[in-house]
C-alpha cells in the first residue's frame, strides 16, 4: 500500500510538471504602421502592439492608407514559425469577420498588409470600429494565442460610391415567361411550284419513250396482273399513295401527320413490291421476258 501511494503521488507530480511546462504561442517586436500614399518614408502612424493588452486608441484606416503589421511569432520564449497566423477583423454588431493571413518565415517573422480594397462591403459599411484580433497557433501541445490587439476605424470617402456585391440567386417564384414561337414554315410561291410541276410532266413522255426504246413489253401487263393481281395492284397503288402523301405534306400537312401515313403506305409497298418482283423474276426465268 505504501508503494502504491508513492507511485500515484509520483505520477500526479509528473503530470503537473508536464502541464506547467506546456508553452503557449505569442509574439514579440510587433509593430503596426498606417502608411498613407505620398506620406514618404517615416510618415504616417506607427504603434507598438502588446501581447497582453490591446491599444487604448482606435486606429484609423482611410481610403489611401495601407495597414501593415510586422511581428515575430514565439512559442514560449523561442521564435518559431506557427502553422497558422492571421489578423481577424470582426464587426461587433453582426459578428461578421474576415481574416488576413500573415506571410511567416522560418524564423517566425511575419507580415500582413491590407487596404480598404481588401475589406468586404459588410465591414466597410460598419457604423462602429472593427475589432482586430491576432490568432497564432500550430500543431502540438502549445496553447494557441487569440486576443484583441486594437480597434480599427474605417474612414470611407463619401464621394466614392461603394461597390456592393450582386444579390445571390434565390429559389422561389419568378415572373411568368411568355414564349414567342417561330411561325410555321410556308410553302414557296405558287409560280415556283407550277414551274417544277410543268418540268416533271414534260419529262414523262421522254421517260415513256426511253422505256419503249429499251424494250419495255407493255403486253405483259395482263400476264402480270393475272399471275399476281393483288401484289401488282397494291404496289402500284402504294406508289401513287406515297406521291399523294408528299403532295399533302407540301400543301397542308405537317411532319407529325405525314410520318405515320408514309410508314403505313411504305410497309404495304415493301411487302407487295417484293411479291411483285418475285412474279417478274419467275417470268424472266421462264424466258417470257
Amino acid at each position: 500500500m505504501r508503494f502504491l501511494h508513492s507511485f500515484v503521488s509520483s505520477l500526479l507530480l509528473s503530470g503537473a510538471c508536464v502541464v506547467s511546462a506546456a508553452s503557449s504561442w505569442g509574439f514579440e517586436d510587433a509593430t503596426l504602421t498606417i502608411q498613407s500614399k505620398g506620406a514618404g518614408v517615416g510618415g504616417g502612424l506607427k504603434e507598438k502592439l502588446s501581447v497582453n493588452s490591446p491599444l487604448s486608441k482606435e486606429i484609423p484606416l482611410s481610403t489611401a492608407d495601407t495597414l501593415k503589421i510586422i511581428l515575430t511569432a514565439t512559442d514560449g520564449k523561442k521564435a518559431k514559425r506557427p502553422h497558422q497566423a492571421f489578423l481577424t477583423l470582426t464587426e461587433p454588431v453582426s459578428g461578421l469577420e474576415e481574416s488576413f493571413v500573415f506571410s511567416v518565415k522560418d524564423t517566425g517573422k511575419g507580415k500582413v498588409e491590407l487596404t480598404q480594397k481588401d475589406l468586404p462591403a459588410q465591414l466597410l459599411t460598419s457604423s462602429q470600429p472593427l475589432t482586430a484580433s491576432l490568432v497564432i497557433a500550430s500543431f502540438g501541445s502549445s496553447i494557441p494565442y487569440k486576443s484583441k490587439v486594437f480597434d480599427l476605424t474605417v474612414k470611407r470617402d463619401p464621394n466614392v460610391p461603394l461597390a456592393l456585391p450582386e444579390k445571390p440567386v434565390r429559389y422561389g417564384k419568378r415572373e411568368e415567361i411568355h414564349h414567342i414561337f417561330r411561325s410555321d414554315p410556308r410553302s414557296p410561291p405558287k409560280i415556283i411550284s407550277l414551274v417544277f410541276t410543268t418540268a416533271v410532266l414534260a419529262a414523262l413522255p421522254i421517260l415513256f419513250g426511253a422505256w419503249l426504246t429499251l424494250g419495255a413489253n407493255v403486253n405483259h401487263i395482263s400476264k402480270a396482273l393475272g399471275s399476281a393481281p393483288l401484289s401488282h395492284s397494291l404496289f402500284f397503288g402504294s406508289i401513287m399513295a406515297l406521291e399523294g402523301i408528299f403532295f399533302l405534306y407540301y400543301t397542308s400537312w405537317n411532319l407529325f401527320q405525314t410520318l405515320p401515313a408514309a410508314a403505313a403506305v411504305g410497309t404495304v409497298a415493301f411487302l407487295s413490291g417484293s411479291r411483285a418482283l418475285t412474279e417478274v423474276q419467275e417470268r424472266r426465268l421462264a424466258g417470257l421476258r
